[in-house]
């Protein structure tokens, strides 16, 4: 055979076959001929060829084995094989012939092989012969074959378990099939190594077992009592028999027998006044024990109706609560706190705040005519606070809340307002004042809330004849609406009560009749306007209540409702999980400043549906409390001058005194110092805070006695007032302001109390005391007491001896200055000279005396005109009213003194000028003219200080 191709070679040269003549292009055409000839068939592969590879293994296992053919064998080159060519993109295998003669090839992988990266690959594969000569590039090649080769898995990985630590809740005396389930993973790529085979408990001597899925059982009842945990570790197996490479720790905790009920909440929750809003219960979760619950429905209440009126609303008195919340003025309070002129109140029973009455069935109060207007128009308003419970006896019968009937002889209601049989009746009768027909005259309202015994905010709107009922700020129409003849006129007075309805006639002695019995508590009526639902809202909101932190964290399948004032919430739910997670949002809320300390009791119940059971799990209400702690108390002081003179024209002018010009209200807290602060080496164990708050009023009393309406007052513009929203009252005993406002509304009213005196003459001081309140006198400051003196003119006669009168304030030391008096007297002047010096002297002194007066008059009446333009620059020490005599005689040694200010005393000297014990030399008449001139040049230059004193004229 290979004699026989080595024959073949001759002849091929012969003919030129693989010949470099030619040059390129495969020589001549002949040739080409020629080699087609010889290489006349393509190879022949299999069509299909399958494999397997270890991973981290270059060595590809075919079946069939690759093995190319070719037809054209034993011809060379065209019947060899000279390549296996694989299609594809990055693939890790490469095929190689191992014997071009018979064809034979292997595929082998070019780089490791991962089965975890990749388990199979497929890729098309053909055979190329060797062409017709050595230089023949013209290979033929064989059709596609399909090559796949899967990857043998090799168990290099060790299981893997999911958690580090596993935690399960088992009650005692029970044995479950499946406490918890632990589970591992295997990342090698076979089932073989990749599976989880078995588990196996590692800790011996425990009662639990684990199957082959990891379930994990306990072989015996629990006891709490024996053992409250159990720690166990846990192994796995993959298919290969590989263990884990670490084991996983399982918690079994053992509770007792479990109760159906709320868990881990605290009974006492304390809230400190600032705090915003604080959750109740964080940790709050609900026990079923297991049970087949398919929905739950939570009420949470917040009960404070023990709380005087409920809620804490007992801040400020009604009529303060109106101005603050917008409501029109012109409010009658019938059922005002008893004072001398608020008597009527006086004999009813109340609490502890004096501001809740109390009727008994027993008590009515007769409200004094002139309170509130006979006639009401066509609209007013009544509202109050009501607590009331279902009516004693069998036969309910109506009870009065408010009424107007007649005085005597007959017994007619003209409007009322009474409960009867747990609805709400409003009474209004109208005069024959227009046409005979039948109008609208009785108004019923039924409501529960009429009779629970809870407080309640009820507002009758009347707007005739449409009357509108809001209790707690929701609306209600009359469900019954009855109509009635006009009232006849008549000449009988009405008697308006509260409490009762006075029965005037069919009786032998009027009586009071149709007693309530409950509370209330600011029963008010506005005659002419009404309250809009916003002062309404107002008027009823609480400053505490209930409150979600956050509305989104609830989810979509949480239902929930507050009723208007925020004490009741219900929720309800299908998720166990998610109505655990919507009550542990549920807080606390007071926005008020200065909260009422003490308990408001919690309630929360629960009702439970279960699935298709008669007989469903029954959970215990929550009982618990909120403790509101006592505020830190404000100190509010007051500050200024607190004694100061003015001159007695000044209180007899039309502006008066002001008493209080630099008033200041400041309010401090104390709280406990930041722990840390080395800087500070003294000890303190709080800091003063400055804060601001309202005021609701301020007291200005007269000490030592009344004021005397025939020569003095307290004045106040009452523009000062209504730009402030405050008022006031006015009497002998002092000014009143109320009203609340914050404190720097009250300082500027303060600013602008004045006093006058129309006979300041025989008054020496008058003494005010000033106080101020927060909520009802619940905070008050300190008692400042303010001095005013009167600074009075003193004017010397014509009869009076010459000498050097002094005005000396209580608060000012005298400064005695030696060397204004001569020290030393002369006696050796001759007498004639004496005479001369007399005489001189006796006319210089008339000179003086007479400017001295002038330039007084002149001052008082400069002073007169700054008196009234300078109310605002006083000072506490005015001397411009002052009427100064000064002995001429008097030397003062230091010259050049007369252009200062001085407000010290010079010494009171009297020398008796006829008997010339003490005359002046030379010197002393020179320099006495010089004064003169000073004085007179001084009276057309400008004046300070309004005439402070003033020593120009002294002759020197």
């Amino acid at each position: 055979m290979l004699t026989g191709r080595l024959c073949w070679v001759p002849l091929l040269l012969a003919l030129g076959v693989g010949s470099g003549s030619g040059g390129g292009g495969g020589g001549s055409p002949q040739r080409r001929l020629l080699a087609a000839k010889v290489n006349k068939h393509k190879p022949w592969i299999e069509t299909s060829y399958h494999g397997v590879i270890t991973e981290n293994n270059d060595t590809v296992i075919l079946d069939p084995p690759l093995v190319a053919l070719d037809k054209d064998a034993p011809v060379p080159f065209a019947g060899e094989i000279c390549a296996f060519k694989i299609h594809g993109q990055e693939l890790p295998f490469e095929a190689v012939v191992l014997n071009k003669t018979s064809g034979e090839g292997r595929l082998r992988a070019k780089s490791p092989i991962d089965c975890e990266l990749q388990k199979e690959y497929t890729f098309i594969i053909q055979a190329y012969d060797c062409g017709a000569g050595p230089r023949e590039t013209a290979w033929k090649k064989s059709h596609k074959a399909v090559v796949h080769i899967q990857v043998k898995d090799v168990n290099e990985f060790a299981p893997a378990f999911k958690e580090p630590a596993y935690r399960a809740v088992v009650t005692e005396g029970k044995i479950y099939d499946s406490i918890l389930q632990v589970e591992a993973v295997d990342e090698d790529c076979s089932p073989q190594y990749s599976q989880i085979c078995n588990y196996e408990i590692v800790t011996t001597d425990v009662p639990f077992a684990i199957d082959r899925n990891g379930n994990i059982r306990n072989t015996e009842k629990l006891s709490y009592d024996k053992q409250h945990q159990y720690e166990i570790l846990v192994t796995a197996y993959d298919c290969g028999q590989k263990p884990a490479a670490q084991d996983t720790l399982v918690q079994v905790d053992v509770k007792p027998v479990c109760k159906p009920g709320w868990q881990d909440w605290t009974k006492r929750i304390e809230y400190q006044p600032g705090s915003g809003s604080v959750p109740l219960f964080p940790d709050i979760h609900l026990e079923t024990c297991d049970g087949a619950v398919s929905s739950i429905q939570i009420t949470t209440e917040l009960q404070t109706n023990y709380i005087g009126k409920g809620c804490d609303r007992e801040t400020y008195s009604e009529k303060s609560l109106q101005k603050l919340c917008g409501a029109s003025s012109g409010i009658i309070d019938l059922l005002p706190s008893p004072s001398a002129a608020t008597n009527w109140t006086a004999g009813l029973l109340v609490d502890s705040s004096e501001m809740i009455f109390k009727f008994d069935g027993r008590q009515g109060a007769k409200i004094p005519d002139g309170v509130v207007p006979k006639n009401l128009t066509d609209q007013f308003t009544i509202t109050m606070w009501m607590k009331h419970g279902p009516s004693p006896g069998l036969r309910a019968e109506k009870e009065t809340i408010l009424c107007n009937s007649d005085k005597t002889e007959m017994n007619r209601h003209h409007y009322a307002l009474y409960v009867h049989n747990c609805r709400l009746v409003f009474l209004l009768r109208k005069d024959f004042d227009q046409a005979d027909t039948f109008r609208p005259a009785e108004f019923h309202w039924k409501l529960d809330q009429i009779c629970d015994k809870e407080w309640h905010y009820y507002v009758i709107n009347v707007e005739f004849p449409v009357v509108t009922l809001y209790m707690d700020g929701a609306t209600y129409e009359p469900y019954l609406v009855t109509n009635d003849w006009p009232i006849h006129p008549s000449h009988i007075a009405m008697q308006l009560t509260v409490g009762a309805c006075w029965q005037g006639g069919e009786v032998t002695k009027p009586r009071f009749a149709q007693f309530f019995h409950g509370s209330l508590a600011s029963l008010t009526i506005r005659p002419g306007k009404m309250d809009s639902q916003k002062v309404i809202s107002c008027l009823q909101a609480c400053k505490e209540g209930l409150d979600i932190n956050s509305l989104e964290s609830l989810g979509q399948g949480i239902k929930y409702h507050f009723n208007p004032s925020q004490s009741v919430l219900v929720m309800e739910g299908d998720d166990i999980g998610n109505i655990n997670h919507a009550l542990q949002k549920v807080s606390y809320i007071n926005s008020r400043q200065f909260p009422t300390a003490g308990v408001r009791r919690l309630k929360v119940s629960s009702k439970v549906q279960c699935f298709g059971e008669d007989v469903c799990i029954s959970i215990p209400d929550v009982d618990a409390y909120v403790m509101v702690l006592q505020a830190i108390e404000p100190q509010i002081t007051l500050r200024g001058t607190d004694r100061f003179w003015r001159p007695a024209a000044q209180f007899e002018s039309a502006r008066g005194v002001i008493l209080f010009p630099d008033i200041k209200i400041v309010s401090t807290i104390a709280k406990a110092e930041a722990p840390g602060d080395l800087k500070t080496t003294a000890p303190r164990s709080a800091v003063l805070e400055e804060m601001l708050h309202n005021l609701d009023f301020c007291d200005i009393l007269v000490l030592g006695g009344d004021l005397d309406p025939r020569q003095e007052c307290l004045e106040l513009n009452h523009s000062e007032l209504h730009q402030r929203h405050l008022d006031a009252t006015n009497s002998t005993a002092g000014y009143s302001i109320y009203g609340v406002g914050s404190m720097s509304r009250y300082e500027q009213v303060l600013h602008h109390i004045r006093y006058r005196n129309w006979r300041p003459a025989a008054l020496e001081a008058r003494r005010f005391r000033i106080k101020c309140s927060e909520l009802n006198g619940r905070y008050t400051s300190n008692e400042f007491n303010v001095e005013v003196g009167v600074l009075h003119e003193v004017r010397v006669s014509d009869k009076e001896h010459v000498s050097h009168l002094i005005v000396q304030p209580p608060f000012l030391q005298s400064v005695h200055h030696p060397e204004s008096q001569s020290s030393i007297q002369r006696s050796s002047v001759v007498p004639s000279i004496a005479t001369v010096v007399i005489i001189i002297s006796v006319c210089m002194l008339v000179f003086v005396v007479a400017m001295g007066v002038y330039r007084v008059r002149i001052a008082h009446q400069h002073f007169t005109q700054e008196a009234e333009a300078a109310k605002e620059a006083e000072m506490d020490w005015d001397d411009s009213a002052l009427t100064i005599t000064v002995n001429p005689m008097e030397k003062h040694g230091a010259p050049g003194r007369g252009d200062e200010e001085t407000e010290e005393e010079e010494e009171e000297v009297e020398e008796d000028v006829s008997s010339g014990s003490s005359d002046s030399d030379d010197s002393d008449e020179e320099e006495e003219e010089e004064g003169v001139g000073r004085g007179r040049r001084g009276q057309s230059g400008a004046r300070q200080a309004q005439l402070e004193w003033d020593d120009s004229t002294l002759p020197y």
